[in-house]
């Protein structure tokens, strides 16, 4: 039994999400509460090859653990070496296999999702890697295909004989993408037919939607995802909730423009870009997403579409703090909450 996932423990997971969930990301997530965290899915080939871009999707720091390297591919054998290959390089503590990515690119390599449509190929991926893991291995899966092919049951259990040792289950078929009410009526059904651990994921944004899944199903822990995009402090948010059954007050304007900076300066100093402008460049989606239900977030997003520099950013910052202050934009506020959903960029 991995650690995380005994009897009397219910862990809250950071989805791995492209272009989303690196090491800076993950970290400000474990400060909020997630017990769990799973880096950006790679591919095993670029593992083999040791391709340095691929390799920058894989970095963490120790406070970051439990953690685990997410790897997709098709090749049992050739994942396995990876596995061994990431193990020697990380010291990860597991490694999860990506079956349920919904992206075209993916599918295209037979990765992701593509492997619910062919169990045999599927369940020889997972025992290759079990075999050659010198870590524990879970899995991460969607439903099914589509509507026509749910098989999420019948995955769960051969991954179980595979020796997979648990397995987060996402509740949309890869036909839906991330349209849709997941289906949690699946997710329970198969963490009532398996032994090992399931974890739910989808749909979940509050302490309330946590708790009414753990009560509802057998679920040994949940996945958290975009939910987490625009709203990190919903980890800390949760384990309140489940500790007291109270909601947490909101996080104010001033303490989301303090986070928004903080991570930008934190991506600034990674590895992960080559300069300033290549940071602010990928944190402008981020950025983008963090104004949901804020009063002036369209005036904000306009100008996030554009920000260069953090000097910048903290001059956005302030302008609009002052202005909404003197009710500048609060007839703003309705059209940023209606926009929220449009914020959740499927990763």
């Amino acid at each position: 039994m991995l650690p995380w996932l005994q009897p009397d423990r219910f862990p809250l997971y950071l989805a791995p999400m492209a272009g989303v969930t690196d090491t800076v990301f993950r970290g400000l997530c474990k400060e909020l509460g997630a017990d769990v965290t799973v880096t950006e899915f790679v591919s095993a080939e670029g593992i083999l090859q040791a391709d340095e871009r691929t390799r920058k999707y894989t970095d963490f720091d120790e406070p970051q653990r439990p953690l685990g390297v997410q790897l997709f591919g098709a090749d049992g054998k050739r994942m396995g070496e990876a596995a061994r290959k990431i193990t020697d390089w990380k010291r990860p503590d597991f490694i999860d296999i990506n079956f349920g990515c919904p992206v075209n690119k993916v599918v295209a390599k037979n990765g992701g999702s593509s492997l619910l449509k062919d169990c045999p190929l599927l369940t020889n991926v997972a025992s290759e890697l079990v075999k050659a893991s010198p870590v524990p291995v879970t899995a991460k899966m969607r439903i099914g295909w589509d509507s026509e092919n749910v098989n999420a049951l019948d995955v769960c259990r051969r991954l179980e004989d595979a020796g997979i040792q648990a397995i987060a289950i996402h509740g949309r078929t890869r036909a839906q993408g991330y349209t849709g009410l997941a289906n949690w009526d699946v997710i329970g059904m198969c963490a009532e037919a398996v032994k090992i651990p399931v974890i739910g994921n989808g749909d979940i944004a509050s302490g309330h939607d946590v708790e009414r899944r753990r009560r509802e199903t057998k679920v040994r822990g949940i996945m958290i995802g975009r939910a987490a995009m625009g709203n990190p402090w919903v980890f800390r948010e949760a384990k309140h909730y489940l500790g007291t059954g109270e909601h947490l007050s909101p996080v104010t304007m001033e303490q989301r423009f303090e986070f928004m900076l903080r991570h930008t300066r934190l991506a600034l100093v990674s590895n992960r870009y080559k300069d300033e402008i290549s940071a602010m460049r990928s944190m402008r989606n981020r950025l983008m997403t963090y104004t949901a239900g804020l009063p002036g977030g369209k005036h904000l997003r306009a100008k996030f579409c554009h920000v260069s520099s953090v000097a910048e950013l903290e001059d956005i910052a302030a302008e609009h703090l002052a202005a909404t202050s003197r009710g500048s934009h609060v007839a703003d506020a309705n059209a940023s909450t209606s926009e929220e959903g449009e914020l959740l960029v499927a990763a």
